[in-house]
């Protein structure tokens, strides 16, 4: 590589974190129903959560989508992280940030 244009060669990583393009993008979905008050409580939760890791979220209404309210409607709310079944009922902040930051 000795010969080779900078332009080609690789840079030795300074950190141990991933390039910015590398790294996934995370999705946080809140399954809730109008009316709920601890499907309010999960919001605040995972607002936090996510506005401090600079991870994106989405709230879904199970009474809008009836295949959502089949699976979940005994559970709600429910947090899916990449669209995976996180939790349910409660939403544990020190949880939800380790399993976003794995």
């Amino acid at each position: 590589m000795a010969g080779m244009s900078p332009i080609f060669r690789r840079k030795p990583a300074t950190s141990g974190e991933a390039p910015a393009a590398a790294r996934r993008e995370r999705l946080v979905t809140l399954v809730r129903k109008p009316g709920c008050h601890l499907c309010d409580d999960a919001q605040i939760v995972i607002e936090k959560v996510c506005a401090d890791l600079g991870v994106s979220w989405e709230r879904k209404d199970i009474t809008q989508d009836e295949e959502l309210h089949d699976k979940y409607w005994e559970q709600i709310p429910v947090v899916l992280v990449d669209g995976e079944q996180h939790t349910f009922w409660r939403v544990d902040e020190d949880r939800l940030r380790k399993a976003l930051a794995g």
